[in-house]
């Protein structure tokens, strides 16, 4: 009894403390369901009901067996399931394979599928209540019943009866045992009913338990048999009959099978289909049994499961990589971390997450750690490399497990910093030597293009040239030969004249027009501009190889304190090859290590840490230093001042001390530790040198610059010089600009003028390296900028320099200032008109600086621009007026110019020749007479600029003075030898005046001019003075024939004169008056001239007086041709005798001379001198007569016999 009671006690104690621990349970549900999210299929992801109607209609429809419920891993394929199965009231199998994983010995195919099939069968079978299948050959652990006591006793009672009738067997044979049957015998009856009873359950029993018997083999020695059932591949096929027997004795209609798309083996699939056509048609079982797979939708090839399946359900993903995001921000805004975490990470990384419950897991996670890590309240995690240290742990667990050990993927890669940093400064260092070999290529080039150009130029004035040229020169006396020209010095201002001058062999020279050669060659650019983009295109190429070398070295410098995630990127080909270890998910983690989201600082996520006095790494670097080796500048220290403290005082002037974190703990408290500070600075002063390398990394890394580079320099005096021959000295001078207080830097500016020189050098380079400067500084080195383009990314550098007129007078500068600060738009007033455009702008500061440095700009600007040609006279007078230029800078500024000075009075003395010279004075008599008459004076200056096409052509729109103080003038124009025939001409042509004599020392052609011109009074001392140029005494009688034959008595000329006076081009009728006035006995024997005058009065009617027989005979004889013979034979022959007629006949050619007598008949052409000859010879009688042939056109003369 007390037994009972203490039983009861305890069932009633165990009963409470579970309905306690139940309702605890409920509580702590409670409170942790926004923090934790359970991973099991949720049975509420079928809210529209949707899939579930679909599933009810397969599961009624009577033609349906196998139902396939298809999408993608993590679909939510099981909560649709587990959903569809709450509102399905029959019995149902779940069959899972999601755990199942294959042995790794397992060699071959089949075998996985065995296995597979084993798993299948396993869960069907053990799902059972092994008290529903008694004859299945699967033996099970079955566990008692309630009523297993009752079976107990009832065995005990049975085998009692049993053993008691046994015990009376003998009676029972003899019968003596049933006697007599009554009531006092009725133990004995129930005995032996009650035994016999019992032993046919006992056989019943045994019986029923026959048919799950089972023969594997019997093995006799060395012979062994088997059941032939027994090497079926398929273990589903070879116990067919236990499934069968499963559905016969269970109630289940509906199997679901998840998760055997996963092996990727289609055959497992034909054989269940098997296994339900088969179960379905067997006889004992009465029911529908319907097979429903969830799998993938490319598990079977194009339309093949459509023929498997009687119904397919496709299933939409809940999570796919667009929408992952949104899941993301749900667990985020879930566990309210959504200041916590960055939203872009969340947004990028959640393209690599879709599995929902991946998702929920690592959320999960992450709850437990940000718990057990910030338990010091302080929050100095960072979220978002927490997060990526459980993505990590979760999509790559295996190679998370061997980060512990220092193993895997993901530790190589972290341990990849020292060689990546290696391969990086090698990088750098092949680039920067790669670009200083492009740039010595450059400065080689630079030459050879300038030299083509030159080359085109020359090419080009040689073209120009007339042939047989030997050499060519802007005057004279600095001729250059042709094959010298495109290097000679000269010729850069060569191709900037209007004109050249030619020399031809024979010493013979002439003027060339070469004003539009360089229009000819480039219509839109002068040499000296192309000349400029050369130069300026090598010198902007120079200087952007310098930038990206100036920028790379501070790289090689600052990798040791690069990220990894830098590294990587910077040397991505050796991260490659450790990535592709991770294999198709390898983005994940690229995107996670190359985005600085997982690195070396992922310990501090995944191990609790307890804080000390000194960090592992602040003993490393005092065991380092004990051992007598340096650390590395950068190596990490995390408290400096314990380190510092640990430290013996002779460390301090070694190089151990050489650390970042240790150099700035020592500037951060200057009283404190002075005496370390001036160890520090003595071991730099005495080791510089080995100190650069900590010198180049403090600075991009160090908190305390200024002071460090302050402290240096007042306790070192020869700390400018020794950086300045540095070869880093352009990365000490910018820390040392940045550093020193304004008395320092105007001190060492004084003290070593190197120092401004460097920083205008450099100035660029200097802003590129530190933009952040300010531009006050600059001016403290009271250096000039040597061009604001390079600095214009610098506006505040360069406004303050410009306020302070610290800057070159160049063509850069000032067209920079024009438009960027000035905010002028046009840049061509400042190249056409420089001076007068600086002078209207109105700028104090730019006119200041020219007005200090005139010569300067002078030189470096105004003679530079080549298109600078449309000054102002008011700006010309500006330049010209100032004494203390140089004479040849003012040739050179005058000669640019196109816009003449007005008048000569207003121009200093000492400068009117050189006005002339460069046609720079405007064109008009007054100003020329003005030149005669001035001190200044020089002929060939005058005649040069007459001799100017323009100022021709100008100034004779205007008429030459005529009175008597022009008469210098005039005398000057027709006395000016050394001007251009043409111009000479026009000049002539122009004079208001005669001159009564020619000019003494004219050359011929200008004689000639003034002869056409009819400049010179005709007299006969006129033409004397021409004796010894017969040609232009001929040209000077002939233009003025008329007064000659007014009266030719007054003119003492010969013969030969007068017949070479009938040769030129004079009218007839003054040639017939040259003729009448000649004595022709006196050239009747000289048959040239006789022969000119016949050609004179051959066409004339007048009848010279002085012609006779004598005279005729020889016109006749002498002349030429036949024509005008005949002509002069018909005019004259009255003047002969008929004897002289036929000598005269006899002296022609034939036919002629054939008119004689005789019997023969000559005959001549028909013409009209031939017929006028034939009809006064017929009227003479001496021809018999003639007449015309009509047929040959001929006239047929007639002669006397005898």
């Amino acid at each position: 009894m007390n037994k009972i009671i203490s039983s009861f006690v305890c069932r009633l104690i165990q009963g409470l403390d579970r309905t306690v621990s139940w309702l605890e349970r409920k509580k702590h549900a409670n409170d942790m369901q926004s923090k934790f999210v359970d991973l099991a299929p949720t049975d509420d992801a079928d809210k529209a009901g949707t899939y579930s109607e679909a599933l009810g209609f397969a599961t009624n429809n009577p033609k349906i067996f196998n139902i396939a419920l298809t999408g993608p891993y993590g679909s939510g394929k099981s909560s649709i399931i587990q959903s569809f199965l709450k509102t399905y009231r029959r019995p149902a199998l779940h069959i899972s394979l999601a755990t199942f994983i294959a042995g790794t010995d397992i060699k071959a195919e089949m075998l996985g599928r065995q296995e597979i099939e084993r798993s299948i069968l396993q869960q069907m079978l053990y799902g059972a209540d092994a008290n529903k299948l008694p004859l299945s050959r699967f033996k099970r652990i079955q566990s008692p019943s309630v009523w297993s006591i009752f079976k107990s006793l009832y065995i005990m009672c049975g085998m009692f009866a049993f053993w008691y009738v046994f015990h009376l067997r003998e009676d029972v044979i003899s019968g003596t045992y049933f006697t007599p049957i009554a009531l006092e015998n009725s133990v004995n009856l129930g005995l032996f009913v009650f035994a016999a009873i019992f032993l046919w359950v006992v056989l019943h029993h045994f019986y029923v338990m026959s048919f799950g018997l089972s023969l594997k083999g019997i093995s006799l020695k060395d012979v062994e048999i088997k059941p032939a059932c027994d090497d079926e591949s398929s273990i589903l096929n070879r116990h067919l009959d236990e499934i069968v027997y499963f559905f016969q004795e269970t109630s289940y209609d509906l199997v679901i099978i998840e998760d055997l798309d996963r092996f990727d083996n289609a055959d497992i699939f034909v054989t269940l289909r098997e296994i339900n056509s088969l179960v379905n048609a067997n006889a004992g079982v009465k029911r529908r049994i319907r097979f429903l797979y969830a799998l993938r939708d490319d598990m079977f090839v194009n339309t093949e499961r459509t023929k498997f399946f009687e119904f397919i359900i496709p299933v939409i993903p809940i999570i796919n990589t667009s929408n992952s995001i949104d899941m993301v921000l749900k667990q985020g805004a879930r566990l309210a971390l959504d200041e916590g975490l960055d939203r872009q990470f969340l947004r990028e990384v959640s393209r690599y997450l879709n599995d929902l419950r991946l998702i929920q897991n690592i959320f999960n996670e992450y709850s437990i750690y940000v718990a057990n890590l910030e338990t010091d309240g302080e929050n100095l995690l960072d979220a978002n490399k927490l997060l990526a240290v459980l993505i990590y742990k979760n999509v790559y667990p295996r190679d998370f497990e061997q980060l512990h050990r220092g193993e895997g993927t993901l530790a190589a890669i972290l341990n990849l910093q020292d060689e990546l940093i290696s391969l990086g400064e090698k990088k750098y260092r092949a680039e920067i030597a790669l670009l200083e070999k492009q740039l010595d290529i450059a400065e080689r080039q630079t030459p050879n293009d300038l030299k083509e150009l030159r080359q085109i130029y020359a090419m080009a004035i040689i073209e120009r040239l007339p042939s047989n040229v030997l050499s060519v020169g802007s005057n004279y006396n600095n001729l250059i030969q042709l094959s010298q020209l495109a290097n000679h010095d000269s010729f850069e201002d060569l191709i900037e004249q209007r004109e050249v001058y030619c020399r031809y062999g024979g010493n013979y020279s002439q003027h060339t027009n070469i004003s539009d050669l360089q229009n000819k060659v480039d219509p839109h650019r002068t040499y000296q501009q192309r000349k400029a983009e050369i130069e300026s295109k090598a010198e902007q190429n120079k200087n952007n190889t310098l930038r990206q070398v100036r920028d790379l070295r501070p790289k090689i410098a600052t990798l040791r304190t690069a990220k990894l995630n830098e590294l990587l990127r910077l040397n991505g080909e050796r991260g490659n090859e450790l990535f592709e270890d991770l294999g198709k998910n390898a983005e994940l983690a690229r995107f996670l290590i190359l985005e600085g989201h997982l690195d070396d600082t992922y310990y501090q996520y995944t191990s609790l840490f307890h804080t000390g006095r000194m960090s592992p790494n602040d003993n490393k670097y005092l065991i380092k230093i004990r051992a007598f080796i340096t650390p590395e500048p950068d190596f990490p220290t995390d408290n400096p001042h314990e380190v510092i403290a640990a430290m013996r005082d002779e460390d301090f002037g070694q190089s151990y001390i050489l650390n970042i974190s240790l150099v700035d703990a020592l500037l951060s408290d200057h009283s404190r530790y002075q005496v370390q500070l001036d160890k520090l600075f003595g071991y730099i002063m005495a080791e510089f040198p080995n100190c650069e390398d900590f010198l180049i990394i403090y600075y991009a890394t160090g908190s305390y610059i200024s002071k460090f580079l302050q402290g240096l320099a007042n306790i070192w005096n020869h700390f400018v010089p020794t950086i300045l021959s540095s070869s880093n000295s352009l990365l000490h001078v910018t820390q040392l600009i940045g550093g020193l207080t304004e008395s320092s830097l105007k001190s060492i500016s004084r003290d070593f003028e190197e120092l401004p020189a460097f920083v205008a050098e450099n100035l660029s380079d200097i802003l590129i390296s530190s933009p952040e400067l300010n531009p006050e500084r600059f001016t403290w080195f009271n250096f000039d900028v040597k061009d604001f383009e390079s600095i214009q990314d610098h506006p505040d550098v360069v406004n303050t320099m410009f306020e302070q007129g610290l800057f070159e007078l160049t063509v850069a500068n000032l067209e920079f200032a024009y438009l960027t600060i000035l905010g002028l738009a046009d840049l061509e007033p400042l190249r056409t008109r420089n001076y007068t455009t600086i002078r209207m702008a109105d700028s104090t500061i730019l006119m200041d600086k020219i007005e200090r440095n005139f010569d300067e700009y002078l030189s470096n600007i105004l003679l530079t621009i080549p298109t600078n040609t449309e000054e102002d006279i008011s700006a010309i007078l500006d330049v010209i007026y100032r004494e203390e230029i140089d004479s040849t800078a003012i040739d050179e500024f005058l000669k640019q110019q196109t816009k003449p000075l007005p008048r000569l009075e207003s121009v200093p003395t000492r400068l009117h020749a050189k006005l002339f010279r460069l046609n720079m004075i405007a064109p008009s008599w007054e100003n020329c007479l003005s030149f005669l008459e001035s001190e200044g004076f020089e002929a060939e200056s005058l005649v040069r600029y007459l001799d100017n096409e323009v100022v021709r052509s100008t100034i004779l729109e205007q008429s030459i003075p005529s009175d008597e103080d022009s008469y210098k003038l005039r005398s000057f124009l027709i006395k000016a030898n050394a001007m251009s025939s043409i111009n000479y001409k026009e000049y002539v042509r122009a004079l208001p005046k005669f001159f009564k004599k020619f000019p003494n020392g004219l050359e011929p052609a200008k004689l000639e001019i003034i002869i056409k011109e009819r400049k010179i009074e005709f007299t006969d001392d006129n033409l004397d003075e021409l004796s010894e140029h017969r040609d232009l005494q001929l040209l000077f009688l002939s233009t003025n024939i008329d007064k000659y034959l007014a009266e030719p008595d007054n003119f003492a000329l010969d013969e030969d004169f007068q017949i070479e006076l009938l040769q030129y081009d004079i009218s007839h009728r003054n040639k017939l008056k040259v003729v009448e006035s000649m004595d022709l006995h006196l050239i009747v024997e000289v048959p040239e001239y006789i022969a000119i005058i016949g050609s004179v009065i051959v066409n004339t009617d007048a009848n010279l007086p002085s012609i006779d027989g004598n005279i005729s005979s020889a016109l006749i004889r002498y002349s030429s041709p036949i024509v005008t013979q005949i002509s002069l034979f018909n005019k004259y022959h009255s003047y002969l005798s008929n004897d002289e007629v036929r000598d005269v006949l006899a002296s022609l050619q034939k036919p002629y001379s054939e008119i004689t007598r005789g019997y023969h008949t000559p005959r001549l052409k028909d013409t009209p001198e031939n017929q006028v000859l034939a009809t006064w010879l017929d009227s003479r009688k001496i021809i018999s007569s003639w007449k015309m042939s009509d047929v040959f056109k001929e006239i047929k003369i007639n002669l006397y016999r005898s």
